[in-house]
């Protein structure tokens, strides 16, 4: 049975459209390699507004929160410690957390911490503050 012409070109329309996207695995190990420094998320991904971002820290982040996201953070190596002022959680390798918008946090990290997050594309790493810490503009990577 054949499909009407303007099903047939519907499907064959489609099928360019993903011809067009970029449908291929990321291997997170290979991108954690190409960060160098501290501090300085990198984008490995996208989809429906949000960025998939690596970084790797150590030592202590700011105080700061965001006013319009959450954010999701994973842990893929090492152990994190969110501080939250009053309250200090631990979260170790294949465990994550999300922090709520407005909710004041810091990381902190006694040794090399990798981790992936997951945030609004709008998400600024260090949130409502600017300082030497804070990057603009994530590379794509």
């Amino acid at each position: 049975m054949e499909l009407p012409k303007t099903e047939a070109l519907r499907i064959h329309n489609s099928q360019a459209q993903l011809k067009k996207i970029k449908m291929e695995k990321v291997n997170i190990h290979e991108k954690l390699n190409l960060i160098k420094d501290y501090w300085k998320p990198i984008i490995v991904g996208e989809l429906n507004n949000q960025h998939v971002k690596l970084v790797k820290i150590k030592d202590k982040f700011i105080m700061h929160h965001h006013d319009n996201e959450d954010e999701f953070f994973l842990v893929i190596k090492g152990i994190l410690k969110m501080d939250y002022g009053d309250r200090v959680i631990e979260i170790k390798e294949g465990e994550f957390i999300i922090v709520p918008r407005g909710v004041e946090h810091r990381t902190i990290a006694e040794s090399d911490v990798y981790i992936l997050l997951f945030e609004p594309e709008t998400t600024l790493n260090t949130g409502n503050v600017r300082n030497e810490f804070t990057v603009e503009t994530p590379e794509k990577k």
